[in-house]
């Protein structure tokens, strides 16, 4: 298949389809529409299939997506038909929840490592990783060839760590550090920020707004 730009908008909306096949797929369903596709995802019918278009379709007229076929499908163009080895910098409550959420594994992001700055963190198990200090890193992503780190340190940190990690091979950032870091990365290093009071806020607004018209 030929590469092209893909809008970030079809990226975004690719891993909804993941979700909703696998849900499919443990259902039982073994076919299904772009119609009944839509009524599921809450997405028309005609941007489900200029979605998937960009990928090569995968449907038959009249017969409309294997559910299995296209699940696979999908898994490889978001890359996860193969394992990511990832490590989380930043051991407080959200990186020791992230590290506990199994999820992640099932779909080929593998943690190999939890680190922090904290002394008194030194050895505590995570489900049954330790957590080792950051001076330790550049050898650790070296060793199990870490594509991924996860970023729960504080913004004061976060910029000092970015550094540490790219100098020493790592590929993608998941930042959950208050601050965006695109600008702060050479540019072979693809990162994900992650907002959560943003994310709240909209929840607000839409919450807001409900009650208005209500």
């Amino acid at each position: 298949m030929e590469d092209k730009d893909i809008s970030r908008a079809v990226i975004k909306r690719l891993p909804r389809y993941y979700r909703y096949l696998g849900e499919l797929i443990e259902d039982g369903v073994e076919r299904i529409s772009s119609n009944e596709l839509s009524n599921r995802m809450k997405v028309t019918a005609s941007q489900i299939r200029q979605d998937l278009n960009n990928f090569g379709g995968f449907g038959q007229q009249g017969y409309g997506y294997n559910v299995k076929y296209l699940h696979s499908e999908i898994a490889k163009i978001l890359g996860l038909d193969r394992t990511h080895p990832m490590i989380i910098v930043g051991a407080g409550n959200l990186g020791q929840a992230l590290a506990n959420y199994t999820q992640f594994e099932k779909q080929g992001f593998k943690l190999v490592g939890i680190f922090d700055v904290n002394p008194v963190l030194k050895g505590v198990s995570v489900r049954g990783l330790e957590i080792q200090m950051v001076d330790e890193l550049p050898e650790f992503i070296k060793k199990y060839q870490v594509e991924i780190a996860t970023l729960t340190l504080p913004k004061s940190k976060a910029l000092e760590m970015v550094k540490v990690l790219t100098d020493n091979g790592v590929k993608a950032i998941w930042n959950f550090a208050h601050t965006d870091l695109n600008l702060s990365v050479p540019s072979d290093v693809v990162v994900e920020n992650v907002h959560l009071s943003e994310s709240l806020m909209r929840l607000s607004y839409n919450l807001n707004r409900r009650e208005k018209e209500e």
